[in-house]
């Protein structure tokens, strides 16, 4: 019996070994060091260190309630002809774009020219057969990412090395099954974006960056935001770069709703700032927003990468954009935010 146990015990400690061995073999030491790292005393000398942790380039923007707002940068706006890092420079800020598209929606169902529970074959209905469920797919699930309709960037026809415009990825999940019943479950899909941004267009009867342009970026005073990376001179935008990749990811223009705008960090945290603290929205737009969607959102393009956050707790926004992409990237940019919140709640303290 006692010689059972022990050999018993002996094979675990095997299996426990190997497991343990396997798990170390596949851990992304790079990133996890940036989580471990030693907790700087301020934001500057996290935002310093990130080009060690192999960004390219950071820009960080900080509105803490009652301070003026602080900017941060390090690493380069253009690798190759050496530009520092610029604070106030323009950013492709990916699906942070879909907040906006959300306000859109939002305000448009507070004017009843939009309906929640409409159904993509009521504004959409030459879709109807090309995708499936559009008879029982709403406006409302396609914001919540609950329609069940597959997401473009999956398919492994996607390219993400060239400009792509909305109709070239649309016709990458026409007459693919869907991916679970209509409100069965939550699956991020920028399909959804895409097909509200066109539900916009028709509903508006012109562009809906116009009309996001006029109802809440002008009310804001947000004049460094651009629907398009056409619509910029391409100087002031930063350079993206991808692990692996010597070239610059910048005059690549993604030409798709939820995910074409430009913009500074200071914009977007203005943006974000207004969107959680109620000075954007009436009170039945807000109540119809928080229905449908969130007041954070991250960004992911080749070469770019962002995070808007508001830190209820501390009453705080913070906007971090990091222009390099592919790799353990995003895990550092994720600890590298992570890190400059736990900064401030500390400071916050004191």
């Amino acid at each position: 019996m006692r010689k059972t146990k022990r050999l018993i015990w002996i094979l675990r400690l095997i299996v426990a070994v190997v497991a343990i061995g396997c798990t170390a073999a596949f851990v992304p030491w790079d990133a996890a060091w940036v989580y471990f790292a030693p907790l700087p005393d301020t934001v500057q000398e996290q935002v310093e260190a990130a080009p060690r942790y192999g960004m390219d380039g950071i820009i960080v923007y900080v509105d803490q309630a009652g301070r003026k707002p602080a900017f941060y940068a390090a690493g380069w706006k253009d690798r190759q002809a050496k530009v520092a890092a610029d604070p106030h420079a323009l950013f492709k800020i990916g699906s942070i774009s879909k907040l906006h598209i959300a306000v859109a929606a939002a305000k448009l169902v507070r004017a009843k020219r939009l309906s929640l529970d409409g159904t993509l074959a009521h504004y959409l209905p030459e879709l109807a057969g090309r995708i499936e469920n559009t008879d029982k797919i709403t406006l409302r699930m396609m914001l919540r990412h609950r329609s069940g309709i597959a997401n473009f960037t999956d398919d492994r026809r996607f390219r993400w090395d060239k400009a792509v415009n909305a109709t070239e990825v649309l016709n990458l999940v026409l007459d693919k099954p869907a991916e679970f019943g209509p409100d069965s479950r939550y699956s991020y899909s920028n399909t959804n974006y895409l097909l509200i941004g066109k539900i916009l267009d028709k509903t508006l009867g012109y562009s809906h960056q116009d009309y996001i342009k006029a109802e809440t970026l002008a009310p804001l005073g947000l004049t460094h935001t651009y629907s398009l990376l056409s619509e910029v001179d391409a100087a002031d935008v930063v350079s993206g770069y991808v692990v692996g990749y010597d070239g610059d990811m910048k005059p690549l223009d993604y030409v798709i709703p939820g995910g074409s705008i430009v913009a500074t960090a200071q914009d977007v945290g203005i943006f974000v700032r207004a969107l959680n603290d109620g000075s954007l929205l009436n009170d039945e737009e807000q109540a119809i927003y928080s229905s449908i969607y969130v007041y954070e959102h991250t960004g992911l393009l080749p070469g770019y990468q962002s995070i808007a956050r508001y830190q209820r707790d501390i009453d705080t926004v913070v906007i971090q954009f990091t222009n390099t992409s592919g790799g353990n990237s995003w895990m550092k940019s994720e600890a590298i935010f992570s890190r400059i919140v736990r900064i401030l709640r500390r400071q916050h303290k004191q």
